[in-house]
């Protein structure tokens, strides 16, 4: 059985807790016209969706749902980076992997599965059995070596967890973000929140390797003005140094 328009367009209303008058305000349309989409008493146009769905903050992938819903195609694809509209991108991805060196670096998709590690992630994570293909989700949950390595697990779980949430939120729900999350919580994990003094600004994972102890913040990067689903998917992470130590040993490893 067919999802209806109107049922996706509730389903998404709620889920971002936004009245169907708030919605009419931001699309400027009426609550009523809201109403009557939502009942199927209306049947929206292909400009309708698309304000919809910037207003819900709709994800790429999921906005081709409402259009298939409503009955319209696709307004979305799905591109590999090795073809040739994407050459620029791919050659972006490597340009920002290979000069962040010597620090780690890697790319991975919606599902954390890694597409891509620069020279310094590799020499670090292969050790432990972590290569290009693997979900980094599935490594946390069932990598032995891994889990052994990271000093401040709770911790890095925790983190971990918040970070599924508001993902899996943003995309409406993801069952294999959820599972993972469902999961992890059964793993460790704990409430940062409780601790009484003035928390830090940032709190690292530290990875014990071959005996040295290896302490690494990240940051992510997404590309801006995406219009393909898997690029708006696409994730690259930069670990840098959290301590002199760990930037001597990285340099030291270049």
């Amino acid at each position: 059985m067919s999802v209806t328009f109107g049922a996706v367009l509730k389903d998404w209303r709620q889920n971002r807790r936004i009245s169907q008058l708030d919605l009419g305000l931001a699309a400027n349309v009426s609550s009523r016209h809201i109403s009557f989409l939502e009942t199927g008493r209306s049947k929206p146009s292909r400009s309708m969706v698309m304000r919809l769905c910037d207003e819900l903050e709709v994800p790429r992938q999921a906005r081709n749902q409402f259009m298939s819903s409503a009955g319209l195609s696709p307004a979305y694809k799905s591109r590999d980076l090795s073809e040739s509209d994407m050459a620029p991108v791919q050659q972006a991805v490597d340009w920002m992997l290979e000069r962040h060196a010597p620090f780690p670096a890697l790319a991975m998709d919606r599902h954390w599965n890694v597409t891509a590690l620069n020279a310094t992630a590799q020499l670090l994570l292969q050790g432990m059995g972590v290569f290009v293909g693997n979900s980094l989700l599935n490594v946390l949950l069932e990598n032995e070596a891994v889990q052994n390595a990271i000093v401040n697990l709770d911790e890095v779980i925790t983190h971990t967890l918040a970070r599924l949430r508001t993902e899996s939120a943003h995309l409406g729900g993801d069952c294999i973000l959820d599972e993972a999350i469902e999961r992890l919580q059964q793993l460790g994990g704990g409430d940062v929140h409780t601790q009484p003094d003035l928390l830090p600004a940032f709190i690292p994972a530290r990875y014990n390797l071959n005996g040295q102890e290896f302490s690494l913040f990240s940051t992510f990067s997404q590309f801006g003005t995406a219009e393909d689903i898997a690029l708006s998917e696409l994730k690259i992470e930069m670990m840098f140094p959290a301590d002199e130590k760990t930037r001597a040993l990285l340099m030291a490893m270049a």
